[in-house]
């Protein structure tokens, strides 16, 4: 009985470990629009289309704080 009860807390232990992943949000910048926007994945080193903007490619841990630093990032441009 107590190797069901260790089987059933592995199995609940795993479905909630993905739940209570934190998500990080990047500000990152079309380089040809020169327009920034937040993402939830980071830009691959070989990605061409979009880079990392933001002091020392900040991660942020809500989009809330992604959106108000992108306030202050001025290499963005206006819509």
């Amino acid at each position: 009985m107590n190797f069901r009860a260790l089987v059933v807390g592995a199995a609940l232990a795993a479905l909630a470990v993905p739940a209570m992943a934190q998500t990080s949000y990047y500000i990152v910048q079309d380089v040809k629009t020169k327009h920034c926007q937040i993402v939830d994945k980071a830009p691959s080193p070989t990605e061409r289309e979009w880079t990392s903007v933001g002091p020392g490619g900040v991660v942020y841990h809500t989009r809330t704080e992604a959106e108000s630093a992108m306030k202050t990032v001025k290499v963005c441009t206006s819509d």
